[in-house]
Formats: C-alpha cells, sequence, structure tokens
C-alpha cells in the first residue's frame, strides 16, 4: 500500500482504500472487483445519461476511476518484493497508463463512445479477480 505522503494527491485515497479492505472484506480480491465494478456502474450510467449530465459528473466518474487505477499502479511499483510476478505487475502499470490516457482523451474531448473501453476494462478486471478469489476458495476448501 502506498504510504501516507502528503504530498500525493492519491495516497490519502489509497490508504483509505486500504484501511476499508482490512476491517471490511476478507479478501482483498473482492474489494477490488468491488470497486472496479462500481466504478464501472458509475461510467455506464453517465454513459446512458450523457445528454442529461451535470457540469461536474464527468470529472467526478474519472477521478474516481483514476483513483482506483491510481492505487494498482502504485501498489505495482512499490511492490517490488511482493507475491507478483514481474510481467504481471509491468500489465497493471501498461493498463493504467492506458487508463490514464483514455481519462486525458475524455476530458480533452467529451464523447460517450469513449468511456466504453474504460467501462469494459474495468469488467474484464473485476471479473478476472472474481474468478481468481473463487478458485482459491474452492482450493481451500478441498485441503
Amino acid at each position: 500500500m502506498p504510504p501516507n505522503n502528503p504530498h500525493n494527491p492519491y495516497a490519502k485515497a489509497a490508504g483509505a482504500y486500504g484501511d476499508h479492505a482490512q476491517k471490511h472484506t476478507p479478501d482483498q480480491r473482492e474489494l477490488e472487483a468491488r470497486v472496479l465494478l462500481k466504478s464501472a456502474r458509475t461510467l455506464s450510467m453517465l454513459q446512458e445519461k450523457w445528454d442529461e449530465r451535470g457540469k461536474d459528473d464527468l470529472d467526478v466518474a474519472l477521478q474516481y476511476n483514476r483513483q482506483i487505477w491510481m492505487m494498482f499502479y502504485d501498489t505495482a511499483l512499490e511492490n517490488r518484493e511482493g507475491d507478483r510476478p514481474n510481467d504481471l505487475r509491468s500489465n497493471i502499470v501498461n493498463l493504467a497508463n492506458f487508463v490514464f490516457k483514455r481519462e486525458l482523451e475524455v476530458r480533452a474531448k467529451p464523447e460517450r463512445e469513449k468511456l466504453d473501453i474504460l467501462i469494459n476494462i474495468n469488467k474484464e478486471i473485476a471479473a478476472g479477480l472474481i474468478t481468481k478469489q473463487k478458485a482459491a476458495e474452492q482450493e481451500a476448501n478441498q485441503e
């Protein structure tokens, strides 16, 4: 988990995420999947009501998604000795960079269709996290 650095604007969100995860979720993957799905739902709802959205709705939704991906990014960079292989860490960093780039594109020229890829990425990663969690639970039950 990234340190609670007052100079890092994402440290507070990442720290709160970590605290909440440890207190309320037995499995980190489950929490990560939940926040990704929440972001995907928020972006989808924004897409559906694109013409009725408020002035700040897009910024709020993109900021929430960015905080999630910044946490993944920071964790991948800082967890060099962790249990994640280098190729997985590299993939996380590359995917986060793509998400950040797409966010800038959406902010520069807002278009409803540009959110599709962000929504799909969040849903696919969440599905993978849920699948891994269920497989781990089944393995634990078999032992």
